[in-house]
């Protein structure tokens, strides 16, 4: 136990709502523990939007800065290192040197394990123990991925977000990171665990790239196959097994040579059955997309595939998914545009949770949730763009109620993204400028009276620029040196191609703060008959 550490982090979080604001600064109290290249892994919800970290080693009275090096939004996990090296050398307090800790393989259900950490409830380390309930694809609520996780019975509160978990031998078998609350049948000691095949994938992306990149995507929606008459309308042979494409991402490698209506026979030489599983241990089986996961982005997979009757054989690079509405932004800072006090802003999940609290999924516009849902991105690069509010002047009378009305066109040109209609805005030479919303609701603004008026509403809301730096710069990078934008008026151009789960230990504020209800993999948001899965942070 002298490798687990006490993690103390500062955190400042943006303004999703007034996007050129930040929110008051809280701190998080988690806990880590060092492993071999003197490096400490802790969770991503621990550090986000992190502007100080420090750790303690046990039995240390001394707290030493530490970087961040990584963090992995879709795993929940973050790599520190501290370059004091009074931290890893036994100090005067009487502290014992931290000792790197060694990573086991994946346990076997009720296998004994043990959690260590630092929970709320005293400062001192902690000890808890429990077995193994469950290992299977599970939702990640920080990061609002699925990957394989693992269920115990321990208890995980809210400060133990980041501490390893022991098996009887004692080696580390994961990190412990969530836990389920809530409901009216008040489950109690449900914990979830990150196995060390995540935490290898984490860390070998890393030496890798020097960076997270992520987990890929196969970039398909598929439906089960277990309808006797639906294998049969397909041609399928009854020996045959698979699931059905029913959608191809236009932005991924696959929607090359994937199409509707093939049907998955295999991935990499291992057969998927027509629920979608695959055989995982002796008389164990998992979700297909557990393989895809075990992946790393340009990495390429075989596909076995079924075509109006005849098997064909394909290798497909998996890749970074691009979703319509984001699950988070990956520490970044979120954009804007303002122009006549309209401002607008690019959709995330994030964003829906500041505008519409724990329930997004259920307040938030419908036509942004159907596009949340159902749609995909057609291109790289495309975005949902809102109307967020409007900063009532006389400019903009008759608007002032407008809120969190999706922008579907500027000037009758198809709108890709925030930094196009800032173009569009910005390049425009027509007298007005009209902007489309949902339903065909229309506004207008005259573009001298909208430029004149939007420095005044600037000064006098406080706001240091009329757009986001990353607006800016797309801005910029359009014109070249000294040139103009592309960004013309009228035209005819055309658009190119439940419930929370708690995170634990670290990102909430220092009195637990709720994770977002984070989508499933299919889009919609995780709702387990009302019960929460938590990041605590203490």
């Amino acid at each position: 136990m002298d490798g687990v550490v006490k993690v103390y982090c500062t955190h400042c979080e943006p303004n999703f709502s007034l996007p050129w604001q930040r929110k008051r600064q809280y701190s998080s109290l988690s806990s880590g523990f060092v492993i071999a290249g003197r490096r400490i892994l802790t969770n991503a919800h621990s550090v986000d939007y992190h502007t100080q970290v420090k750790v303690k080693r046990r039995g240390s009275d001394t707290k030493f800065l530490a970087t961040v090096l990584s963090i992995g939004t879709e795993c929940d996990m973050a790599l520190l290192a501290v370059e004091d090296e009074a931290f890893w050398g036994g100090g005067a307090d009487g502290a014992p040197p931290p000792k790197a800790l060694a990573f086991g393989g994946l346990p076997h259900l009720q296998d004994d394990v043990v959690v260590v950490g630092y929970p709320i409830g005293g400062d001192t380390i902690s000890v808890t123990s429990g077995v193994v309930s469950r290992i299977e694809v599970t939702s990640y609520s920080h990061g609002g991925s699925e990957l394989l996780g693992i269920q115990i019975d321990a208890a995980i509160n809210s400060g133990n977000s980041g501490g390893p978990v022991f098996d009887a031998d004692g080696t580390c078998v994961g990190i412990a990171f969530q836990s389920l609350k809530g409901g009216n049948d008040d489950p109690e000691g449900i914990g979830y665990v990150i196995p060390t095949a995540v935490i290898e994938h984490f860390l070998e992306d890393y030496r890798r790239n020097k960076t997270y990149t992520g987990f890929p995507s196969l970039g398909i929606e598929w439906q089960k196959m277990e309808n006797p008459q639906l294998r049969a309308a397909m041609r399928m042979q009854p020996q045959q097994k698979g699931v059905l494409v029913r959608r191809v991402e236009s932005t991924c490698p696959a929607s090359a040579m994937l199409r509707p209506r093939d049907i998955i026979l295999s991935f990499d030489g291992h057969v998927v059955s027509n629920d979608g599983t695959v055989p995982f241990r002796s008389g164990e089986r998992i979700t297909f997309s557990y393989l895809i996961s075990q992946k790393f982005l340009e990495d390429a997979a075989e596909l076995e595939i079924l075509r109006g009757g005849e098997v064909q054989r394909f290798e497909v690079v998996c890749s970074s998914p691009h979703r319509l509405i984001p699950l988070h932004i990956k520490g970044a800072t979120p954009s804007y545009f303002i122009v006549a006090g309209l401002v607008f802003t690019s959709v995330c999940v994030p964003y829906l949770r500041s505008e519409y609290g724990k329930d997004w999924d259920y307040d938030s516009p419908v036509m942004i949730l159907k596009r949340m849902v159902h749609d995909m991105a057609d291109y790289e690069g495309q975005q949902i763009v809102v109307l967020s509010q409007v900063l009532a002047a006389e400019v903009n009378l008759g608007y002032e109620d407008v809120t969190n009305s999706v922008v579907t066109a500027v000037n009758q040109v198809p709108l890709r993204n925030l930094a196009h209609l800032a173009r569009l805005v910005e390049g425009c030479r027509d007298e007005y400028i009209w902007l489309q919303l949902d339903f065909e609701d229309t506004l207008v603004l005259n573009v001298q009276g909208a430029r004149r008026a939007t420095r005044d509403i600037l000064a006098t809301h406080g706001i240091p620029a009329a757009m986001s730096a990353d607006v800016q710069a797309s801005l910029k990078k359009e014109r070249g040196p000294g040139g103009r934008g592309r960004g013309r008026g009228r035209g005819n151009g055309k658009a190119g191609p439940g419930r929370a789960r708690k995170a634990h230990g670290g990102a909430e504020a220092a009195g637990e703060a709720e994770e977002a209800d984070p989508p499933t993999a299919n889009g919609a948001a995780a709702a387990l008959d009302g019960l929460s899965l938590s990041s605590d942070k203490e």
